[in-house]
């Protein structure tokens, strides 16, 4: 079996859909792709990682940390599948207020392979059910990947909900779910952290008397939180990164669907 550095070398990036995408200081992009990985990156199992689930305490609203989400060469190898797409100002489908996304974005589709082990170390650590709806057996298979270079921020904001997407049968095309699934956590897999030399880009929760709770990027863990237009998403920031290395992080969406 190859390594996973051997597995980035042989990829081809295709485009499979483009989108309208915003900038940072606002306009918009025709026309700003969304790839995928030809033949595409698979994970493997791996014993040794035992996810665990650390709770935070936000004044009643949902996050929590999940740990050894992926194994260090996992990390590596997805963050430098995302930059060998290549990152760009422009974020695919997004829309954020002028000052607010101060950073570079790379958005791409993945498959199961991927997706599915990670989707299996952590389901039993996931909210069974929120609000009714049930945890859906599959992560969306869209990875939206943020840069963050010295200097950039993602200033005060909530995310919003989204339907889940893959890959059609040919691979070379976007498809969204059908409705009514609907993501309700978003989660951030760190890709790296201050073990690889970066400095800030603290992830920033406020609880809801405006007390703010720090979560430090840690290579391979995962951050989750709810989110949505609803009473209980978390505010958050992606703090300034003030070092030379760049955060690397991917935002996976996290799929419920009508009990």
């Amino acid at each position: 079996m190859g390594s996973m550095n051997e597995a980035v070398l042989a990829q081809r990036g295709i485009v499979v859909a483009t989108m309208p995408g915003s900038l940072p200081m606002g306009g918009l992009v025709d026309d700003t792709p969304i790839h995928a990985l030809q033949p595409g990156l698979a994970l493997q199992p791996r014993p040794e990682l035992r996810p665990r689930r650390d709770d935070i305490e936000l004044g009643g609203l949902l996050a929590f940390t999940i740990g050894d989400v992926v194994a260090p060469d996992e990390a590596d190898a997805i963050a430098g599948a995302a930059g060998s797409l290549g990152y760009r100002e422009a974020a695919p489908g997004i829309r954020t207020a002028p000052g607010m996304r101060m950073n570079k974005s790379v958005h791409w589709v993945a498959d199961e392979r991927l997706l599915g082990p990670i989707h299996a170390r952590i389901a039993a650590l996931l909210p069974q059910a929120l609000d009714g709806p049930r945890l859906h057996g599959r992560l969306s298979h869209r990875l939206n990947m943020y840069r963050y270079d010295r200097g950039d921020v993602f200033n005060r904001h909530t995310d919003g909900d989204w339907p889940g997407y893959g890959l059609d049968a040919s691979g070379r095309r976007m498809v969204e779910w059908p409705s009514p699934l609907r993501s309700m956590l978003t989660m951030l897999l760190y890709l790296n952290g201050p073990e690889d030399g970066v400095e800030g880009g603290h992830t920033q929760l406020f609880r809801p008397d405006g007390r703010i709770v720090d979560v430090v990027p840690r290579k391979g863990s995962a951050l989750l939180f709810r989110h949505g237009f609803g009473p209980g998403s978390v505010l958050h920031v992606g703090a300034r990164v003030t070092g030379d290395v760049a955060k690397i992080v991917a935002r996976i969406n996290v799929m419920y669907e009508p009990a």
